[in-house]
């Protein structure tokens, strides 16, 4: 007898304040991702079982923002469940692991100055950081490692499945690196292609599994459909 499947719904937050001093807080572009997620939910009629989230406030911001567009029919019974374990790895200490030196802001402030394409510059940057990090010649620089990272967004996720029980459809709001690490433990793919993986997801996107017991499988990853339909590009960011 075939067992009955749930499904999960992995959502990445909208977009936080990437130039402001406080990054953890959705800008207006991404408090507005989030309703029409929302609101896209509701229109597919998905009923929300379980709501999930990570303890960083863009993860709040995010899911607050989907239960205030989703129709109260669709809004999941119980509060949403917080775990710390689908938080972000620590994007900062990445960083300054490859650049000590931007310690001090006013030396990031000035090197970012001093470049014609200052996001790109950063982004080729941030993705030498990643690369060392996840590499592992250099774990014991870090709080936590990327297998240690991956392994803690897991066992969150199991906690989720383990909670929900059968059959139930539950959305997590979380980052960009617990996406990828769930996506790299389901595909097998390397270390350095999880990453390619986290650059590109959206804010705002899910990323959709089926579960049955304790096995998971990819179903979608990274729709934007919520986005794509009101065929505007400005909708669409990544950071």
């Amino acid at each position: 007898m075939l067992r009955a499947m749930g499904q999960i719904h992995l959502v990445r937050h909208g977009q936080a304040s990437f130039d402001a001093d406080d990054y953890d807080c959705l800008s207006p572009l991404g408090e507005r991702q989030s309703r029409l997620l929302g609101d896209w939910f509701g229109r597919c009629a998905r009923q929300v079982d379980r709501l999930h989230r990570g303890s960083l406030r863009r993860h709040r911001q995010t899911a607050d923002g989907l239960l205030e567009a989703l129709p109260p029919a669709l809004r999941p019974r119980d509060e949403a469940r917080v775990d710390s374990g689908f938080d972000e790895y620590d994007h900062q200490a990445v960083l300054l692991a490859q650049r000590p030196d931007f310690a001090d802001p006013a030396a990031m402030r000035a090197w970012l100055a001093g470049q014609p394409h200052p996001r790109r510059a950063f982004q080729a940057l941030f993705a030498q950081a990643m690369a060392r990090w996840v590499g592992g010649r250099h774990d014991a620089e870090y709080a936590e490692s990327w297998i240690a990272f991956r392994a803690r967004c897991l066992a969150a996720l199991r906690r989720a499945v383990e909670d929900a029980g059968s059959s139930r459809t539950l959305v997590i709001v979380t980052s960009g690196g617990p996406i990828s690490a769930v996506c790299q433990s389901l595909l097998g793919v390397t270390d350095s292609a999880a990453c390619d993986i986290c650059f590109g997801l959206a804010n705002s996107g899910v990323t959709s599994l089926f579960y049955s017991g304790e096995r998971l499988s990819l179903a979608q990853l990274n729709n934007t459909a919520h986005l794509d339909a009101l065929a505007d590009a400005q909708l669409i960011s990544y950071r």
